[in-house]
């Protein structure tokens, strides 16, 4: 069964209750941009998409034969990309006049909109680089907005500390109360990294309404399953699809762990994808091409 009949299954049945793990992936080894190496967990076979999600790519390597190709000037069009750097830097420019540097915890959710041409290169010769980048779909009547950019620095985004944990928090709102400094009501999204200690606890509430999942990154972590049966181990290098419900619970294993949690609102709209277009229609995604080639990005 696909995992979106799995999840629209879980939620027509129970919402009240801890979201299990219902998929996990450990991504696909391949290469993008000018060589890259990374690995695709989002918009592989083995889950090609989880509305509003698109792609999720994490790249992380400290040989620079890696990753120095970077990703050369290309278009998008009808989606977000949001990249955000764990250790190193890049430099991002595009054909609207906007440059800068994304450093070292620093996020950049940039909206393409109607449509821009830019380029992603590391902005180092050797060393550590390590980041994700995710693809977060637009609904149909936001598509053809203007193109924007929210960019945070490290020391913009704001940490709870809880007793146990660390969060990072990047969009949404905590169960504190802390909110991070991204906006965005298309799909309401919630983008956290978080660290547990070694046999640490974590639970955050996340709205029913949402698809979500965890990717670990560092360490391991067990999610609990609440009434869907046994917990479950996730290593790093692991993503795990959490099923229906209201609340995440983690627990870390002796090493503690890193992990992103995100989450948002399925827009429950056709896709027509090629390529740097995410479309409705194929036809809308064929003038996508032609609009490009024509200069009107």
């Amino acid at each position: 069964m696909a995992v979106e009949k799995v999840l629209k299954t879980q939620k027509s049945a129970d919402t009240n209750c801890i979201r299990p793990v219902v998929l996990s992936v450990e991504g696909l080894r391949t290469s993008d941009g000018d060589g890259v190496k990374l690995r695709r967990f989002i918009g592989s076979s083995t889950l090609p998409k989880l509305d509003p999600f698109l792609l999720l790519d994490a790249f992380s390597s400290d040989e620079p034969r890696d990753y120095l190709g970077g990703f050369p000037e290309h278009p998008h069009r009808g989606f977000e990309t949001v990249t955000y750097v764990l250790a190193g830097r890049v430099r991002h420019q595009d054909n609207k006049g906007n440059n800068g540097v994304i450093e070292a915890g620093g996020v950049q959710w940039m909206t393409a909109g109607r449509g821009i041409v830019h380029s992603e290169m590391p902005e180092q010769q050797d060393g550590l680089l390590s980041a994700f980048q995710l693809w977060v779909n637009l609904p149909a009547a936001q598509k053809m907005t203007q193109p924007q950019y929210q960019e945070f620095s490290a020391a913009e985004i704001p940490i709870e500390h809880g007793h146990s944990s660390e969060v990072r928090v990047i969009a949404g709102e905590t169960s504190a109360g802390t909110v991070g400094p991204v906006k965005n009501v298309f799909t309401e999204p919630i983008y956290f990294d978080v660290t547990v200690r070694p046999q640490g606890f974590f639970m955050e509430k996340i709205p029913p309404t949402h698809n979500s999942f965890i990717i670990v990154y560092e360490g391991s972590i067990v999610l609990s399953s609440g009434s869907f049966g046994e917990d479950k181990v996730v290593e790093a290098g692991t993503l795990a699809v959490l099923g229906a419900g209201n609340r995440v619970n983690v627990t870390g294993k002796d090493a503690g762990a890193k992990f992103l949690l995100i989450a948002g609102k399925p827009l429950n709209e056709p896709i027509a994808h090629s390529g740097p277009f995410v479309m409705n229609t194929r036809a809308e995604v064929m003038q996508a091409f032609q609009d490009f080639w024509a200069g009107r990005f």
